[in-house]
Formats: C-alpha cells, structure tokens, sequence
C-alpha cells in the first residue's frame, strides 16, 4: 500500500490530508496509547464539515472504530467526544450515540472505562423550535465523552490531572482534621492529609469561545476559513495527561483544526493527525507558528522546551513546524 506523506510535521508529530479510513490500514497494530477524536455528529441538519444521518451513523462509525481497536495498545484508550441529537420533526432526543457505545463494546470488543461529561455553559439555546419558539423544552448544553479501553486495565494515572484544593480545602489542612464518622457513614482517618491536589470529577465545565485567539486571528489574517466545531483545549489536554506519559502516540482522525495536536506537542507526546480537508489542515498550522501561545487546562502559557509549561529561555524552544 502506499504510503502516506505528511501534510505538514513538527518536533513530536504529523499531521495527514487523508480519509482516516485509507490511512489507518497502513498503520502497525498496537502502536497507538490515545486515540482522542470529535467526529462529526448525527444531527439532523448538514453541516458544512459533513455528517451521517442517524439511521446510517453507526455503521458508519464502526468502520473507524474496528481500525481503533486494532491500532490501540492493550493500555491504550479511545476518548470520544460526542454529543447528542434531537429526533426530527419532535421534541424527544434521539439514542443515537447511546445505541453507538453499546454497539462499540457489544460488537468491536471495547470496554467502557468511564463516562464523562461537557458542560458548556455559553451554549446557546437549542434546538431553536423547543425552546426559544415553543418554548417546551430546556437548552441543551452538555455533550457526552465516552472514555473506553480496549482492555479492562488501561493506561492512567489520576495523580497527574490534579487540581488545586479549594480555599475551604487549603484551611482545613492547615489547622488539621479531627478523625471521625461523617453523616453519610465515610471514615475519615488522619490519614487525611495534603496530597498535592483534589482528584478531579467527570465533569468538565468549560465554554468553547477562541474569539481572540492565535488560531482564529491567523484565519482572518490569511483568509482561511476556520473549522466551524473546535473543542476546547481542556478536554484533549486533560486525557492526554491522565492516560498517556512523555512519549507515547496519540491519534486523532478526525483532526479538524488540530487542537490535541496542539496538546501533545506542548505536553511532548507523539502525535498524527488525519483530517481530509485541505483547508481545515492548513488553517491548523497555525497552531504551530513560534508566536503561538500554548493552551493548557490553566489558561494559555508560553510553552517550554520539555512540553511541561513555564516560560522559555528564547524564542527557539517554541514548537517549530516542518514543512
């Protein structure tokens, strides 16, 4: 078969113009730790980066999943963003990605490590005929992410996702806790103490608004239209460092502008990216320019030259771009 060559590369990855579906049977079996995508959705209106039907999506998607499952490491994980669709012509949600999960652990061998959820609290109201005409139904602002594993024991490390303990929190260590039976029946010992961080929930709570960011300027600039349906930073970011270390291969094959490849660049993880369309690849290297600030679940930094945050030294340890 012959092989692919890469649209673009930087230090840690590659970035494709192909179908995932041509480029993944040229790739080895059990060489990939992460596999992080936000395919296109069922919804019932077309969007102009292209969706399946409901009725078709999940023989469709399986088709991607079987390379999945295949590529991945026995320690490896397949994070899908996914979020839901309203049946047409009525108020009631459509099973769709519900009914895809099932088929993805029932029929391709996936496990369902843990269900996580997006909050997005800058939605706007939608769908647009249930609740702001008829006004019969709430907005819907929360999409699915699907953690699964192709082994019940994947890769994954909660000490590295941490986050800083709340001022309640920080007190309470600081004048120390006296061992007890709480209410609901939990023992709290004195080994309750200051571990660095509170283990984070399933939940994240994060809008999508990249209005004055590097990416979006840069399109205007060059005038390239965008991606109309990035994710935010957070989510590609978070997985990365809770499931994968330094090193390992993290794919998404349905790229768009690139933002996990983004992530792992920063985060010093190898990297493909595979998105078939030529303007949304080339809009992404962007992304990459020395001026490009690094996104991180803190904020935007400067990236360093290790990928673990922290200012560089000079402008040459930015994240360089090989054409």
């Amino acid at each position: 078969m012959k092989p692919h060559v890469p649209f673009y590369a930087t230090e840690h990855g590659k970035a494709y113009l192909a179908d995932a579906l041509d480029f993944m049977p040229t790739m080895a079996d059990s060489t990939v730790s992460l596999i992080f995508t936000s395919p296109p959705y069922a919804l019932h209106f077309k969007k102009e980066y292209g969706n399946v039907n409901q009725g078709d999506y999940i023989a469709w998607f399986l088709k991607f999943a079987r390379h999945y499952h295949r590529l991945l490491r026995d320690d490896g994980s397949f994070v899908l963003d996914i979020g839901g669709a309203w049946k047409p012509g009525q108020p009631t949600r459509s099973l769709y990605h519900f009914e895809l999960l099932i088929a993805l652990c029932k029929e391709v061998g996936f496990h369902l490590a843990q269900e996580f959820f997006w909050y997005n609290p800058g939605k706007l109201p939608s769908p647009a005929e249930w609740v702001n005409v008829r006004k019969i139904r709430v907005k819907d602002a929360v999409e699915c992410v699907w953690w699964l594993s192709k082994t019940p024991w994947p890769k994954a490390n909660n000490q590295q996702v941490l986050n800083e303990y709340s001022p309640d929190m920080k007190r309470l260590l600081e004048k120390g806790y006296r061992p007890k039976v709480r209410p609901s029946g939990h023992i709290i010992t004195k080994k309750f103490r200051d571990r660095g961080g509170s283990i984070p929930s399933n939940i994240f709570i994060c809008g999508n608004n990249d209005a004055n960011g590097h990416y979006l300027e840069r399109c205007k600039a060059e005038g390239i239209k965008p991606h109309p349906a990035r994710f935010p930073h957070q989510l590609p970011s978070f997985f990365v460092r809770f499931l994968t270390d330094p090193g390992d291969l993290v794919m998404d094959p349905f790229a768009g502008s690139n933002t996990t490849g983004q992530v792992c660049e920063q985060e010093g993880r190898k990297w493909i990216a595979i998105e078939r369309d030529p303007e949304y690849l080339t809009a992404s290297k962007f992304r990459f320019e020395p001026d490009a600030p690094a996104m991180f679940a803190g904020g935007p930094i400067e990236a360093s030259a290790n990928g673990k945050g922290g200012r560089p030294s000079k402008k040459s340890d930015q994240p360089r771009l090989f054409d």
